[in-house]
């Protein structure tokens, strides 16, 4: 993860044009993160050179130094960034720390020095120093013997050398120092890698999950509209069918109510008016029969009626509240007989009721659209000729 100047971004340039002003005391600045976070924040500053810089190096932190020493060649000023990692930091956080060492460098950017730190001798002021004389010796050398190159200066003393002996132990410690940084380098590359490929993993994971998931709801809900199709169709069929029932059974009565209205003799009128002895003539016949008869005022309770369906020589006349409270037991001749196709309520005392494959006896045919017969429970009267069916 990237190193993040920004937070404290003005704090940190701050201290670092403090330590660039040859005109301000302040000759160091000491930079470290915020806990295990990737923030850079001004750890301490201060004017008195490396001495004292070197001391507020902390062995369990990773720390970045910039200080302005003076060269002791030419008393020019001269800068060193000293990148430390303390001794007791996690491999884990050098790894981390290790790609930022570049940002930092090109943040604190101006040094001539720069030194990886992980000790004590590998920031003896001295020492840092030397590497300091080394930076700008030849250079600083060429210019300042310029001048007397060619003058007579007296006898010569021994000509030096510039031969250092090598410290085993020193090289020893800075192919170590460099091997670490790469190594460190290496594993935290390796380990961004292991890192992308499980996130690809993941995501594939995730994206196959997503699909599969996608399809199973698409199934169901395939399914769900067609059984909700399958349940319409039925309905409407199961409706289209009790309409055709409903209207089979609708079909009689509708057939009956039209005869009824249509035919020019009220045959319950006439029935009446044979039962009184009556003959009908065609100016007593109205012109149109009512829809709904009204049921006339009975005779009085003395009077008696002749009955003419039946010619019964003994049978004694009766009173017209019993005329049609005749039991089939008394009637010796069932005559022509029907079965009752549909139900049928009286509307009055005139007429009679039967249910569905009743049997109606002794039936007369005194019109196209109404006959009268026995009941099954002895009732005698009309009813609609389209109710039944003839035996």
């Amino acid at each position: 993860m990237a190193v993040n100047l920004s937070k404290n971004g003005p704090a940190l340039t701050a201290a670092f044009k403090e330590v660039v002003d040859e005109k301000s005391n302040t000759n160091w600045a000491l930079f470290t993160y915020e806990g295990n976070s990737n923030d850079i924040r001004l750890a301490e500053k201060g004017d008195g050179g490396l001495e004292e810089l070197v001391e507020e190096l902390n062995s369990g932190k990773v720390m970045y130094a910039f200080c302005r020493v003076q060269d002791p060649n030419s008393g020019l000023p001269k800068y060193v960034l000293i990148n430390w990692t303390g001794e007791g930091v996690k491999d884990a956080r050098k790894g981390i720390c290790a790609n930022h060492v570049s940002s930092m460098a090109n943040f604190l950017k101006g040094a001539h020095v720069t030194i990886n730190a992980r000790g004590d001798e590998d920031v003896e002021p001295e020492a840092i120093m030397q590497k300091v004389a080394k930076a700008s010796g030849a250079n600083y050398s060429f210019h300042k013997e310029a001048p007397s190159r060619f003058q007579d200066s007296g006898p010569q003393g021994p000509v030096g050398s510039v031969y250092q002996k090598t410290n085993a132990m020193s090289e020893i410690k800075k192919t170590n120092k460099d091997n670490f940084w790469a190594q460190a380098e290496k594993e935290e590359e390796k380990r961004r890698q292991e890192e992308r490929h499980k996130a690809d993993e993941e995501r594939q994971k995730m994206e196959k999950e997503r699909k599969d998931r996608e399809a199973k709801e698409a199934m169901q809900r395939d399914k769900r509209d067609k059984e909700r199709a399958t349940q319409i169709d039925q309905q409407k069929k199961y409706q289209q069918q009790q309409d055709t029932e409903s209207k089979d059974q609708e079909k009689p009565r509708v057939e009956a109510a039209s005869l009824i209205s249509q035919r020019a003799v009220n045959p319950r009128e006439m029935f009446k008016q044979r039962e009184r002895g009556i003959t009908p003539s065609d100016s007593d016949v109205p012109s149109a029969a009512p829809a709904s008869p009204q049921p006339e005022e009975a005779p009085a309770a003395n009077s008696y009626v002749q009955e003419t369906a039946y010619e019964k020589p003994a049978q004694p006349p009766v009173e017209e509240n019993n005329l049609y409270e005749v039991t089939p037991d008394e009637t010796p001749d069932r005559g022509t007989c029907a079965r009752a196709l549909y139900d049928y309520q009286a509307a009055d005392d005139t007429e009679i009721s039967f249910d569905p494959d009743d049997m109606i006896t002794g039936i007369e045919m005194i019109d196209e659209g109404w006959w009268r017969g026995f009941s099954p429970d002895g009732h005698f009267g009309m009813f609609p000729a389209n109710y039944v069916e003839l035996i």
